[in-house]
């Protein structure tokens, strides 16, 4: 997005950005890439640990802004801030608002099943994701989407339509529109614990699962002791136990249906497909997943 802005040709008088945090094995603070991008174009870059500070707000209102753009920020913007820009602080939300608001909406609406999506830039209001919106892109999610092809998808659209919006904004051509009061559901934030692979539910709900938590945090299974992710699925016939597997290379019985694991993984080692997988770590028809 950065970027894109750059590119388009705005003015960017600064960059609100994580602090660095520890990352690696040397656990090292690390930029995000917003800030490095930042950093590259000898960029100004903050990072508050909140916006609630007077002192914060008062610097960000001395940068007299036309408009402020957020994209995945993580952090609730107060009213003053949200009231600095002259035009207002704008959001490109991963999601079609009203539907998933919050923080997951890529995640969730691959594991839900929806078979639509896109990104929308709203103008932000004091609510979560509840503001007006200005423009919108569509993409279609079938089985084969995850939610790392996903982001990869509307980041570059979500650019895209970001610059145009901001164009029509310049124009005076802009339109805003409410959000419908109907059809409102809430992206709640993926938690670890939720991740692991209940085998009784039918198999395109497995899939849309392990391809909504790919590639973070991973949706995981047990194999006796060892603890594997997975990673690529594909609808697959058959029946039997669910957790078992039924056919070669990894075909696997759901509570309904059947799925063939496609790319996995054991912790310590990199992605591989089912083959690869089973030359390091054999497993044959009868073996169970748990």
């Amino acid at each position: 997005m950065l970027e894109a802005l750059i590119a388009a040709g705005h003015e960017i008088a600064c960059v609100y950005a994580q602090p660095p945090r520890p990352a690696g094995r040397g656990h090292k603070l690390q930029n995000t890439p917003v800030h490095e991008a930042a950093l590259k174009h000898g960029l100004d870059v903050r990072t508050p640990l909140t916006l609630k500070k007077p002192e914060d707000q008062q610097a960000f209102a001395a940068l007299n802004l036309d408009a402020a753009i957020v994209v995945a920020y993580g952090l609730l913007l107060p009213q003053a801030i949200l009231d600095g820009p002259r035009l207002g602080c704008f959001n490109l939300h991963g999601s079609l608002l009203p539907r998933w608001r919050g923080a997951a909406p890529i995640h969730r609406a691959i594991m839900a099943g929806d078979t639509e999506t896109g990104v929308m830039v709203m103008k932000m209001d004091a609510g979560l994701d509840t503001g007006p919106v200005l423009s919108t892109w569509r993409t279609p999610i079938d089985d084969t989407t995850t939610t790392g092809s996903l982001q990869d998808t509307l980041s570059v659209a979500g650019a895209r339509l970001m610059v145009d919006t901001l164009r029509q904004l310049g124009e005076g051509t802009a339109s805003v529109t409410a959000q419908p009061a109907d059809g409102v559901t809430y992206a709640k934030k993926i938690l670890a614990a939720e991740a692991r692979i209940d085998w009784t539910r039918p198999a395109h709900e497995i899939l849309r699962f392990v391809h909504g938590l790919n590639p973070a945090p991973g949706a995981w299974t047990m194999q006796g002791e060892t603890r594997v992710k997975l990673l690529k699925l594909a609808l697959a016939n058959g029946h039997g136990v669910p957790g078992t597997i039924i056919d070669t290379p990894l075909r696997v019985a759901c509570g309904e249906g059947a799925i063939d694991i496609i790319e996995l993984q054991r912790a310590g080692r990199g992605a591989q497909g089912a083959e690869e997988f089973l030359r390091g770590y054999p497993l044959a028809p009868g073996t169970r997943f748990e």
